[in-house]
């Protein structure tokens, strides 16, 4: 019987939208698939250098049995950068993943052919020099040249990946065809060989098992994202067709099938399965005569392991928060967590804000905000309340920032549902995320504008 290895990355996935889970989210997935008997995690990509890399390193060291994958990035100091999150994880692994087809190398990294294949060398002796374990991620290798994509995983493989990986990020491969891009790459390395098949025509299980026929040694999966081969889908494969096709896993038939039922139940929650029971979440209450030592050991409960500093965060935000409504639950808790710990430190902070809104006045907004003892009003209107209140923040700045994206939820239910917005800002090209909790949907959304703006300038200053 020959083992297929299987590679998740829903956690990957999540940051690429339509799944939002947050720092515990991530973590309690992370350990259920440890547990499930998953070969390795693909963690996510550095990107925010503070919040990504306490995220990466806490699932790394947590993961017991399963290889965590981490991408290197694009440069050495990238690749340093990744090999900090990972370096004391019991399997690391460190993951190159460039594009191999022609429109894509030149449309991400304006590269041509031969320039992308020295690239990937070096970068894959970069990470080898950091890391026992490497994998190359051929993006887009559906679309590429097949003699070039086959010498490029010779080059790779002679510059010290263990692994490499072939993807159908264009969904365009039959799994016949798909076979034979593996049979032609099997046959030029020594190496093992993934495949990561789309389901945008509904044959990623095809696929796998064309693939696997043909010698691929592993699959990547996901929990949640039906666009790929689905965990719980390949579990259903190996179990019904393991033994004709002589090939077997080490994953949890079972379990997987209950994890990935709790996890879709209401998207974005993750299993209990990875260890934490509901009803003692749903028993946790804090009100605003808790102490700070209530709150820590609440903090413990979840399974937060927060520094004194951000204890404290939490704590004021808890006191903000219960000043407007009787007590805080885990679920709460958790969005508080997530929102004012881990956080950069505040050069502008929230000091009052006035909207005034209907349907025969133009919305405007007054915000006046708090650097360095000083207080910066702005005061300006807007097509409605929150857009009002970011573009009379922008005018107290001076400055503006291109809106990337806004999103707002309810917490919890009631009357009185603590509210979460999103905000993603874009500076010089980059991205950066802003969450705010109030039960004020408004002020909310200001709060995460400036957990966002607060970001760029610790990044930029």
């Amino acid at each position: 019987m020959k083992k297929v290895c299987i590679s998740d990355f829903t956690l990957r996935q999540s940051t690429k939208g339509g799944l939002s889970l947050s720092f515990r989210e991530m973590a309690s997935l992370a350990k259920c698939l440890d547990q499930l008997g998953v070969d390795s995690i693909d963690l996510i990509a550095v990107k925010n250098k503070k919040e990504d890399a306490i995220i990466n390193r806490t699932i790394a060291a947590a993961a017991k049995n399963a290889i965590v994958c981490i991408p290197a990035g694009f440069s050495e100091d990238e690749v340093d950068a990744a090999w900090a999150c990972v370096k004391d994880a019991q399997k690391p692994c460190l993951q190159v993943a460039l594009p191999t087809s022609t429109v894509q190398m030149e449309y991400s990294h304006h590269m041509k052919a031969d320039k992308m294949a020295q690239k990937a060398a070096e970068l894959v002796a970069c990470a080898k020099s950091r890391c026992s374990l490497v994998e190359f991620v051929a993006i887009d290798a559906s679309r590429a040249e097949r003699s070039f994509l086959v010498e490029l995983c010779q080059k790779v493989a002679q510059s010290g990946a263990t692994a490499v990986t072939l993807c159908d990020d264009a969904g365009i491969m039959t799994p016949k065809a798909f076979a034979q891009m593996v049979e032609q790459v099997k046959a030029a390395i020594d190496i093992p060989v993934w495949v990561c098949p789309s389901n945008a025509l509904g044959m990623a299980a095809a696929a796998a098992v064309e693939a696997i026929e043909a010698g691929a040694d592993g699959v990547k999966t996901t929990v949640s994202d039906c666009s790929t081969l689905g965990i719980s889908q390949f579990a259903d494969i190996m179990h019904t067709l393991g033994d004709s096709l002589k090939i077997e896993s080490g994953l949890d038939l079972t379990g997987i099938h209950h994890a990935v039922s709790a996890f879709s139940h209401d998207a974005g929650t993750a299993p209990e399965a990875a260890g934490f029971a509901a009803e003692e979440q749903s028993a946790l209450m804090l009100g605003g005569d808790s102490t700070i030592g209530d709150v820590a050991k609440a903090c413990c409960g979840l399974g937060y392991d927060l520094s004194e500093e951000d204890t404290g965060k939490v704590y004021e935000e808890i006191k903000r928060v219960t000043a407007q409504k009787d007590s805080v639950g885990a679920k709460e808790l958790e969005a508080i967590i997530a929102s004012a710990a881990m956080q950069v430190p505040s050069t502008y902070h929230v000091d009052s804000y006035v909207c005034n809104t209907g349907n025969l006045i133009t919305a405007m907004a007054s915000v006046t905000l708090m650097k360095d003892g000083d207080k910066i009003n702005g005061i300006s209107t807007g097509d409605g309340p929150i857009d009002a209140s970011f573009r009379a923040i922008e005018q107290a700045i001076g400055h503006h920032y291109e809106l990337d994206d806004f999103q707002i939820q309810a917490v919890t239910e009631g009357r009185e549902a603590l509210g979460s917005a999103l905000v993603r800002l874009r500076s010089n090209g980059r991205l950066y995320s802003g969450n705010g909790l109030s039960t004020d949907i408004v002020g909310a959304s200001i709060r995460a504008f400036i957990n966002a703006l607060n970001k760029i300038v610790y990044e930029e200053n």
